[in-house]
């Protein structure tokens, strides 16, 4: 029989998780496999699940959560030896991945979904011992994320992150960045520098239109000078999907990055505190084997 591991936080979407349980366990029961549930109680226990899933060959892992949860069980399974499907179902604050494979943000109609996708092999990228899916972000503002207020998070979503952006991009200090990449080199002062590997960065789908879950590219912008006037012509062009024609920001589409800074700063990965420069970013291409929604394309 077919073994499934599900993976949920009890803890994400205002504690949602419990309601959901049993459809997802049903449901996966109908599609033949022998389900196997763990509850995470604390920080890598989805990573500490889905790489225990891969050592014993599971054929499929759901993961239910926000995406520091999916994060963590996409982490499990990079690299390994065994790859099981994978899929999952947001019941984040963003959900940027979910949006990304075009997964419903409705839990009972991305549960239900299950039942019908078909399996696309997706990219995720490796910077020091960290995996990500979505978005590196580097800069004040990628730090002032950190502090946003759960409560906050909760009852105004991705507005929330843009909030506290606008607060640290208002503070005029900027940071001495070095960044090479395949075509070359960038170096002075930036604001911000943001590696996307898909179109979905902070619940804002047109950020990185170009990008795609399979391109085999690191989506790289640089965020030169943004005082407050000049941040909010660059959030114009984000919410329009025109941030590469922004004259303050540089885009690189790239297999590589190198970023080193003149003080350590330390990064955000897909929302949580990441690693500190300098590091080096890779693209591991396809490397997920992730099953999407009927109405996606292969």
């Amino acid at each position: 029989m077919k073994k499934a591991m599900f993976i949920l936080n009890p803890s994400s979407g205002k504690e949602r998780a419990s309601e959901y349980r049993g459809q997802v366990e049903e449901t996966l029961a109908s599609m033949g496999y022998e389900v196997d549930t763990r509850e995470t109680e604390k920080e890598k226990d989805a990573t500490n699940f889905a790489r225990e899933a891969c050592e014993k060959e599971y054929d499929f892992i759901v993961a239910m959560g926000g995406d520091g949860t999916i994060n963590e069980a996409v982490s499990g399974i990079a690299e390994q030896p065994h790859e099981p499907l994978f899929s999952l179902i947001p019941l984040g604050t963003v959900n940027d991945f979910a949006r990304a494979l075009g997964i419903s943000l409705d839990p009972p109609e991305a549960i239900e979904a299950l039942k019908t996708g078909h399996e696309k092999r997706v990219d995720i990228a490796k910077v020091g011992d960290h995996y990500f899916m979505n978005i590196l972000a580097i800069g004040d503002v990628a730090e002032s994320t950190y502090d946003v207020d759960p409560e906050k998070k909760t009852k105004l979503g991705a507005l929330a992150y843009f909030i506290e952006g606008v607060k640290a991009i208002s503070a005029d200090t900027e940071t001495y960045f070095e960044v090479e990449h395949d075509h070359g080199t960038w170096s002075g002062e930036a604001k911000l520098i943001l590696v996307a590997l898909t179109n979905s960065v902070g619940g804002f789908e047109k950020l990185a239109p170009e990008a795609l879950t399979d391109d085999g590219l690191l989506h790289l912008y640089i965020v030169k000078n943004a005082a407050l006037p000049g941040f909010v012509r660059i959030a114009t062009s984000v919410i329009r999907g025109k941030l590469e024609e922004d004259p303050a920001v540089e885009v690189v589409q790239t297999t590589k990055v190198a970023i080193k800074t003149n003080e350590p700063l330390s990064s955000n990965i897909d929302g949580d505190e990441g690693c500190t420069t300098p590091f080096v970013i890779d693209i591991l291409p396809r490397h997920i084997r992730a099953l999407i929604p009927p109405d996606k394309d292969e």
